[in-house]
């Protein structure tokens, strides 16, 4: 039942994410801005995660897990309700605003929900759990593109700003509706190992510990989501500026393109994790995956590049499931702490997409593709050496 609950979170999360998928190829048309200048709004949503991480974790010691998830929720309403003043005035400022504070109950969300799932069962199964929860935030994406389009009944091309207005208050109404639910919800309040007193001794790596900066493995935990999370964004939100900028017909349905290559991930994490796979040697393969997808997607021919992507997100469907655990394991009584630095590294989904629209408008959509290879690197140093560092 918790983890019903949680899905449906996690479906949310996913679901406010794709909104973005509609939102930078329709300001770039409507507002006659960049590539660069339309991913802000992408860079507004992931910003609050650097600020607003620390503080919720604050916040959930104060107040629980599901209450924190409640007032996402009514967050969430807020953000989606500013949204259409922003499309009634046309102004770009206004959207990096309404897009910062849907990114606010986006940080306060996912602190709750990750760490949540991650201490619900054993450790060595909670990437399981993850892809689990990985699968309804995996559909969400592209769903979102695809009611939104249903909703206003118009191609992408003919949509005029002041469309949005009608779905996105419908958004807002449900999120107040969801804000109701969770505060009903069967959700007990969990502990990781050794965050309690009595707890203490099971937990003897982080015993002598005084700061959250003695656990190497969570700080480059840390550093490798950002990196992650930002290449990720950038397979799961391009698709349909990518099949614009190619002149495809009907963009919108190719949001549906990276979700397929997360789900067929998931799926083998749920049937091979822990039993047959270990969670550090699935973040191995999908590191492999994931830069044999980046090498496909710059050099196939440009209208076959773009079902290439799935690959890339074939890659990145077991990371963070995997990162997770592994980042936050052993971490006792520092575990809500260091769930905020790991939050704080979802911030990547700011900078690494704002970066792949500027190398858009200088070297092409294809070439700026390149800026996945690196981050996968990354990725792949931290499973092979990153995770297994411990401090005495």
């Amino acid at each position: 039942m918790p983890l019903i609950y949680i899905g449906v979170m996690y479906f949310t999360v996913g679901f406010t994410l794709g909104v973005n998928s509609y939102l930078v190829p329709l300001l770039q048309s409507a507002l006659h801005v960049s590539a660069g200048q339309s991913y802000l709004v992408l860079a507004a949503n992931f910003a609050a995660f650097l600020l607003f991480a620390y503080p919720t974790s604050l916040l959930i010691r104060k107040i629980g897990y599901k209450r924190t998830m409640s007032l996402a929720f009514l967050c969430y309403a807020i953000g989606f309700v500013l949204f259409v003043p922003s499309a009634s005035l046309r102004s770009l400022p206004l959207f990096l605003a309404a897009s910062f504070v849907c990114g606010t109950a986006n940080a306060t969300l996912q602190s709750a929900i990750n760490p949540y799932v991650t201490i619900l069962g054993p450790i060595d199964s909670a990437a399981r759990r993850m892809s689990i929860m990985g699968i309804c935030n995996a559909f969400a994406w592209p769903t979102a593109p695809i009611v939104l389009a249903w909703v206003i009944g118009k191609p992408l091309g003919q949509v005029a700003l002041t469309d949005i207005s009608k779905p996105f208050l419908m958004i807002a109404a449900v999120s107040v509706v969801l804000s109701l639910v969770m505060l009903k919800a069967p959700l007990e309040e969990i502990k990781a190992v050794g965050e309690d007193e009595e707890s203490v001794a099971d937990c003897p790596y982080a015993a002598g510990k005084t700061s959250i900066w003695q656990f190497p493995h969570l700080i480059l935990g840390g550093l490798t989501l950002f990196l992650y999370v930002g290449v990720e964004t950038v397979a799961d939100a391009t698709t349909v500026d990518y099949a614009a900028s190619l002149g495809l017909p009907n963009p919108d349905r190719y949001a549906v393109l990276p979700s397929i290559g997360m789900v067929t991930g998931y799926v083998c994490g749920i049937l091979l994790i822990p039993r047959r796979l270990s969670q550090n040697k699935a973040l191995r393969i999908c590191s492999f995956v994931a830069i044999l997808g980046s090498l496909l997607v710059i050099f196939a021919p440009a209208r076959l590049s773009i079902y290439c992507v799935m690959f890339i997100s074939l890659g990145c469907s077991l990371m963070y499931p995997s990162i997770w655990p592994l980042a936050i394991v052993d971490l006792g009584r520092f575990t809500k702490t260091g769930s905020s630095v790991l939050v704080s590294g979802i911030v990547g989904g700011a900078v690494i997409p704002t970066l792949f629209g500027f190398m858009k408008d200088a070297w092409g959509n294809q070439n700026a593709y390149w800026i996945c290879l690196p981050c996968f690197l990354a990725v792949m140093l931290y499973a092979f050496w990153g995770c297994k560092i411990r401090t005495r």
